[in-house]
Formats: C-alpha cells, structure tokens, sequence
C-alpha cells in the first residue's frame, strides 16, 4: 500500500514539472527566421557610429528609483544625472535627489492623448534644447503638435512650435519621437482613429516623420514633406540599431479582433500597408512586419537597442502594455532572430524601456492609465541590470 502511495505522488510531481516546463517554453520564447525585404538604398556608414556597450555600475539587480508618478511617458538622463520625465496629464518632472514639477501649458489630456513622448538635442548641453511631442485643441479640434524648449534647471522659455498639422483623437496619437543617427528628428504619429490617412502622404497621421531640429524638412525626404515611410496605424517606439536600421513597434487592430501588433525595420518611403494588409498579408508596393503578435496582443510602445556583449546577440527591447511584459527580439542583419518576454504580469503595463547612461534599463509603468490594475506606489520607474534578462 505504501509503495503504490510512493509511486502515485511521484507520477503527480512528474506531470507537474512537465507541465511547467512546457508552459513557461510556450510563455516565454518563440523562435523566428523572418527575413524583411532587402534595402533598395545603400547604407551610408558614415550616418551612424557604433554603439558602445557601457558596463553596469554596481548595485542591486532591480530597484525602484520613483514611484507614485501619474502616467509617465517617456524617461530622458540629463547630464547631471538627474532623470527627466513627462507624465501624460502635461507635467514634465525633474528627478534626482528631490523630484521639480514642470507644468506644459495647452495639453490636452484626453484618452490617450497628452504630453507623450520628448526628445532632448543631441547638442543639449550646449544648446539645452528639449522637444515635445502633446495633445492640445485648436479651434474645437485636437491636434498633436511637436514644440522646442530651452531647459535651464527646472525652468523651460523660449518656447516654438515646430511641427503642426498632425491630426489627435481620442486614440492612436502616437507621441514618440527621437533623434536618428544622422541628426534628423524622428517622429512617430497614429492615424487618429481614421485608418485611410495612413496610405495618404499629404497626411502626417499615420506616419513616421522626419524633420530637421528646426522643423523644416530636409532635402532628401521621399514626398516633399515630413513624411519618411507610411502605412503606419500607431507608432510609438523608435530605436536604431549599430547599422544605423531604424526599428519601430506599432499597435495593431483592436477591439475583439486585438492583435497583429508589429515590429517592423523602417526604410525612406516605403509603405508599411495599414489599413490595405496586416500580419502576413502580402500586397504589391507594401511591405510585411519583420514579425508579428498574431492573435495575441502585446500593445507595443517604447522600444530601446542593446548592442551585442559577451556573447550575448544584439536585441531590441520594446515595453507591452496589454501585454504586461518586457519583450525582446535577438536580431541579426536586420532580421529577427528570436524572441523572448520578460516580467511577464510583474510590474503591470510597461510604457516605455531605456538604456541608462550607467549600463542599467529603465523601464515604466503605465498602470494609472485607466487600463491597469495600479497598487498604491503606481506609477513606477524601475531600473533594471541586463544580465536579469539576458
């Protein structure tokens, strides 16, 4: 009687270990050998320099570095190490060993409209410039508009608006926006819930634009305009890899058909097919995601590259908000190679991911935006070392 109890339980522990291998190998990684179209432009090696990989300092694996935040957006490092945050109501925060809040006029806070994303210039400590992608109203309607700042301390002046004519909504206002490798602002915009101003290139919805830092448009964009690719339904992660190859993460349908999310390697006028073809849809002239999400829907937003280290493949990282997960595709020559998810249901929805100036990853969270499940320190900015996920 004792021997067949023995093997009974044994039977039971073995199934149960099975069974979570088998769950965590489906939960967690799938293998991808997708291969994009090949450039129909030569690299220019001089648009870019290699990125070089910076050692973490030392410290604990994962803290929280801020917490109690409202529906942070983007996170910057100023060069005195203090961190620059914008938070989607329309405050603009300064964090270091006290936290300065920095009230932006005209924002519209609406659905999920608002002060979204922002860049700093690539000569900021020289010049102390600082963009802002915001939702506002003009006339009766909402609009999103990029505008220019001088930063000194905790005090923004010399305000200009330099890039207008980008139709808001309620949903799809896109909002991030980033400096490429080759001095150009890169602004990613959604369709404002009109999906046919996407294929349209007098349109800047549904876009991914490029402007100079002054908001006039260079010479070489495809259309005469800022229009640099299109077909895009909503873009909100932006990061460049060591070749100078752009990567976006844009959201997919939603409602009960959610999913088709995308990752895709972005080109000079190229069509990225939204509304016409999605997932693995094919159509003359339009181009497919490098990969996809299928019938599950991660929400994709801010997106950040990590250069190849110890072994370790390149990968670019993207924040999921539906998803609830830190998602990372392995890449190489411009194809994905796999594809793993981090922190799944850890932290709740995830915003936006950077690359610290300390080696580190700074992740937030997104869980008081009326869609979360937000705990009484929410929202939250964790920094994060590598070699947890790596």
């Amino acid at each position: 009687m004792l021997m067949r109890k023995s093997w009974f339980w044994l039977l039971i522990v073995g199934f149960l270990v099975a069974g979570a291998g088998l769950f965590y190998s489906r939960g967690s990684t799938q293998e991808y050998t997708l291969t994009p179209p090949a450039s129909s432009e030569p690299k220019d090696s001089s648009a870019t320099e290699a990125v070089e990989p910076v050692e973490p300092d030392a410290g604990p694996d994962r803290e929280v570095v801020a917490s109690g935040l409202q529906i942070p957006w983007e996170v910057g490092f100023l060069p005195d190490g203090r961190l620059l945050v914008s938070e989607r109501p329309g405050r603009l925060l300064v964090i270091g060993e006290d936290r300065q809040i920095i009230e932006i006029s005209g924002v519209r806070h609406i659905g999920e409209g608002g002060l979204l994303g922002f860049a700093l210039h690539p000569d900021f400590e020289k010049n102390r410039l600082v963009y802002l992608y915001l939702t506002s109203q003009e006339n009766g309607q909402i609009v999103n508009r990029v505008e220019r700042y001088r930063l000194d301390g905790t005090t923004l002046s010399q305000r200009e608006v330099i890039l207008t004519g980008i139709r808001g909504a309620s949903n799809h206002d896109g909002g991030r926006i980033a400096f490429g490798p080759d001095g150009m602002l890169y602004i990613g915009t959604g369709d404002a819930e009109q999906s046919q101003s996407a294929q349209d290139t007098n349109s800047l919805n549904g876009k991914i634009l490029r402007v100079n830092d002054d908001g006039s448009i260079p010479a070489d964009n495809p259309f005469g305009n800022a229009v640099f690719s299109y077909g895009h339904r909503n873009v909100q992660g932006l990061a460049w890899d060591d070749e100078g190859r752009l990567w976006a993460t844009e959201h997919g349908r939603s409602g009960v058909l959610s999913g088709l999310d995308e990752l895709n390697l972005i080109e000079r006028g190229r069509n990225y097919g939204w509304p016409e073809i999605q997932g693995d849809e094919e159509r003359p002239g339009m181009v497919r995601p490098v990969i996809h999400s299928g019938n599950e829907t991660w929400a994709p937003s801010g997106a950040q590259y990590l250069p190849a280290q110890a072994g370790v493949e390149e990968s670019i990282f993207f924040a999921g908000l539906r998803g609830e997960s830190l998602y990372e595709a392995k890449v190489e020559g411009g194809r994905v190679i796999s594809f793993t998810r981090h922190l799944r249901g850890e932290y709740g929805r995830l915003r936006t991911v950077r690359l610290g100036p300390d080696g580190y990853l700074y992740l937030t969270t997104s869980n008081r935006d009326g869609r979360g499940k937000a705990q009484s320190d929410d929202d939250r900015i964790i920094r994060i070392h590598p070699r947890v996920l790596r």
